[in-house]
């Protein structure tokens, strides 16, 4: 029996599919498991892939059994599962080879494991990957961060199997060490941020137009078909259509409204703020979700403060339109947070290139991307998406929408966090001539920090002191 180009260890949802992912391109795979009893299973059910599989159930076997230099993906919990697998296949590995860790890990351990192991010449890749079991299965967009030596050996096997945009694979080697899982970790924040905005869209179309789910799912599904078109609207329309076997209720009806989180939400919003930047509508949807987990105490709320809410005069053409500002607005601080890390880890990150790797395969495809790289493409003024001259036309276009809606929500008593926090944020970038001179002020009255004065130099003063 011939050597296996790959290993995989964790044969899980995700881990599986990746196998038969690159099984059915022509690569051998050597898979294996902590729970030995998963690995007979997955390999009888691989039909005829299992020609392709390498099972082993003893990591030295399982390693043995891979080509030199060899290359182990883990697709395990991140954290320290991840180190403690590090810890036990370390003695196994000599130097060349590559550990791939395809979790969704905290780049900071990425960028500590990439030091470890390049000490004894090994090589360390933070993969993101993104898309769900399906687009493991059939083509993830993937976020590769590691030495470029690392990225030579496996680019062969991950432009394979990567997801395709008009026959571009959405996968590229972004920058060393952390890159690739800080990457992900924005994506999955503007992820929040999208299905928040989504979220609240739909509580206004039912709380403040008194449509049924199945219309409001005829209606997204109406709005795929155009500018809006991606991923998780395609979804929304799929689920709100849907009815529950047992009742006959809308599905959406009889789910708790307490939805969960992994944290890279929370991480993105958390790195954001170390960073010195604020993603507001990634901040609101990530407190949105926390919110949401407290049925109890607002049910108990409701009682004391009322519940009802009004009904809302906006067009569903205006919704949209309001939809289509927040997304784009979300999809900028996104991508301010990424420029924001490049040049404070030295990764030189290309947001065309991101933009572009996340057209296809990912969960927050939409034909938007298209026009965000295109506008990094032709050089968007201080790097900033707003003020590129496509991007800031469409928004000027559609914020009036958005302003209204947003106010009409907050007249009516519905609550939009997202909506609002986007429209905040883009109010307060275009103006030049802020309130934080007041703050400032304040500061040195009471704290003596000093501020800076217009026209001069250095730390100053105010009056206040004699």
């Amino acid at each position: 029996m011939g050597k296996a180009q790959i290993g995989i260890y964790g044969l899980g949802t995700m881990g599986s599919a990746l196998a038969l992912n690159i099984a059915g391109h022509g690569f051998d795979v050597a898979v294996t498991n902590r729970e030995a009893e998963w690995i007979a299973p997955f390999t009888d059910a691989a039909g005829a892939l299992a020609a392709r599989l390498h099972p082993h159930e003893n990591l030295a076997d399982f390693v043995a059994a891979l080509e030199r230099p060899r290359v182990v993906l883990f697709m395990i919990p991140s954290g320290a599962p991840m180190d403690a697998m590090l810890a036990e296949i370390a003695p196994l590995l000599a130097p060349g080879d590559i550990v791939i860790d395809a979790g969704n890990a905290d780049f900071h351990d990425t960028r500590r494991r990439a030091q470890d192991l390049s000490v004894s010449r090994r090589y360390y890749v933070g993969l993101g990957v993104s898309g769900g079991e399906a687009g493991a299965r059939h083509g993830p967009s993937m976020m590769v961060g590691g030495p470029s030596e690392a990225w030579a050996r496996i680019a062969p096997v991950l432009t394979a199997i990567a997801a395709r945009h008009e026959g571009s694979p959405c996968v590229a080697h972004l920058g060393p060490d952390g890159a690739g899982h800080f990457v992900k970790t924005v994506h999955n924040g503007i992820e929040y941020a999208d299905m928040q905005i989504i979220a609240e869209i739909y509580g206004l179309l039912r709380g403040g137009a008194a449509l049924s789910p199945p219309e409001i799912g005829a209606l997204f599904a109406e709005w795929n078909a155009g500018p809006l078109r991606s991923f998780l609207v395609e979804v929304t329309a799929e689920v709100l259509a849907a009815r529950d076997p047992e009742t006959g209720h809308p599905v959406v009806d009889v789910i708790k409204d307490t939805a969960a989180q992994k944290g890279t939400g929370r991480r993105t919003v958390i790195e954001a703020l170390r960073l010195g930047q604020s993603a507001s509508a990634i901040e609101a949807a990530v407190g949105a979700r926390s919110w949401s987990s407290e049925k109890e105490v607002r049910q108990a709320a409701e009682a004391v403060l009322g519940g009802a809410v009004g009904a809302i005069r906006a067009t569903p053409e205006t919704l949209a339109e309001a939809f289509l500002a927040a997304r784009l607005l979300a999809y900028a601080q996104g991508f301010r947070v990424i420029a924001a890390a490049s040049e404070a880890y030295g990764w030189a990150l290309d947001p065309e290139v991101i933009a572009r790797i996340w057209r296809a395969g990912c969960i927050i495809r939409a034909d938007v991307l298209d026009d965000i790289a295109d506008a990094f493409a032709s050089g968007a003024p201080e790097g900033e998406l707003i003020l590129a001259p496509g991007f800031a036309e469409r928004l000027v276009r559609h914020l009036p929408a958005l302003r209204q809606v947003v106010a009409e929500a907050v007249h009516a008593g519905h609550p939009v966090p997202a909506l609002s926090a986007a429209l905040a944020w883009y109010d307060t970038m275009r103006h030049g001539h802020g309130t934080a001179g007041l703050i400032q002020a304040q500061r040195d009255r009471f704290g003596h920090h000093g501020f800076e004065r217009l026209g001069r130099a250095g730390r100053h003063h105010g009056p206040w002191r004699g």
